[in-house]
């Protein structure tokens, strides 16, 4: 994507408060209550490969201590024909298919907890683009294969969660990533390269719900999904990933060879057809932005039926949302898993 002369953006969403009022009222009459929720929040926005914000001076703070025991890991990445396995130097551990997930941790008053979770057989990088108004104290972290961490958020929390490959840095925090790199350990408030799998959370968004999905809008680096815990909801996905409509594969295994991204000699993610092809058409932007001319099929690679048969359950373009968002009431608590349904 470093081949981008230009910045493309998709309509921004409204207000963070009407956004909600709508796609609540919604909820309450048809089943693609959701409708709207991708017209808002952090993911609407197209930028340059290494993101639009400006770099923060670099934080050396060292990484989160792991937590322990180790989840229960499922298929890893380089199981598929279609990648060649990642190393990594820090990648020594091999998760335990029979350990349990860490236990949900609880945060102070005023404030939730993310946890992460690695059941991959290579070491990740997750990373947040700060949200100013609601600042946390990282906003990069290392975890080793079958690892977990857990940190917390403040309610109101609106930003969005990703996880970097193949990094190195040196003993300033400065470095890069095969894919989803900021350029620093802790990103700030700068975005990572896409294309990567996002985690994006609006946290008490409207009367205590909260809304929440997994996107591949802007491409895709790792497979990912969340579960929600505590609250008043039931969570929607089981904790190997799946739902009715289908459990989380690995797009790499299927990615078609225009939309690959390759580094170092092996694909390291999968590009959306907006990213490759940087048209209002393939972009649902200009005289394509209206939701009937936004057509995937039309598209010269269809990276929407790409994404979306990997994962059933994220959003696999910009009006995938009536399948793809999921909402939780009651200060719920969350765990991000990166890893294949077994």
């Amino acid at each position: 994507m470093h081949h981008r002369r230009r910045t493309r953006r998709r309509p921004r969403r409204s207000g963070l408060a009407a956004t909600a009022a709508v796609l609540f009222t919604c909820l309450a009459l048809v089943t693609g209550v959701v409708l709207a929720r991708m017209q808002s929040g952090p993911a609407s926005h197209r930028t340059t490969a290494t993101g639009a914000a400006p770099a923060p001076t670099p934080r050396t703070t060292a990484p989160t201590t792991l937590l322990s025991p180790s989840p229960k890991p499922s298929a890893s990445r380089s199981a598929t024909p279609h990648a060649k396995p990642r190393t990594s130097p820090s990648a020594t551990a091999t998760p335990s298919r029979t350990a349990k997930q860490p236990a949900p941790a609880t945060g102070p008053v005023g404030t939730r907890t993310i946890t992460l979770v690695n059941r991959l057989h290579e070491t990740i990088w997750p990373a947040i683009a700060a949200d100013p108004k609601h600042p946390v104290e990282a906003t990069g972290w290392v975890l080793r294969p079958g690892a977990g961490l857990s940190f917390a958020i403040p309610d109101h929390w609106d930003v969005r969660l990703w996880a970097r490959t193949g990094c190195s840095f040196d003993a300033a925090g400065d470095g890069d990533c095969l894919s989803g790199g900021c350029g620093h350990f802790q990103c700030g408030s700068t975005w990572g390269e896409f294309p990567s799998t996002l985690a994006e959370f609006n946290l008490n968004a409207w009367n205590g719900m909260d809304f929440y999905d997994v996107s591949q809008v802007e491409g895709y680096n790792l497979p990912m999904w969340i579960n929600s815990y505590g609250g008043a909801s039931t969570d929607k996905v089981d904790g190997d990933g799946c739902t009715a409509a289908g459990c989380v594969k690995d797009t790499i295994a299927t990615c078609p060879e225009k939309l690959q991204r390759t580094r170092d000699g092996r694909v390291v993610a999968c590009l959306s057809a907006c990213l490759v092809f940087d048209t209002d058409q393939t972009c649902c932007t200009g005289a394509y932005a209206a939701r009937p001319r936004c057509v995937p099929s039309s598209w010269p690679v269809n990276s929407a039926a790409v994404f979306k048969a990997a994962d059933p359950n994220a959003y696999s373009y910009v009006n995938d949302d009536a399948t793809s968002v999921f909402t939780c009431s009651g200060e719920c608590g969350y765990r991000v898993t990166w890893g294949v349904s077994p």
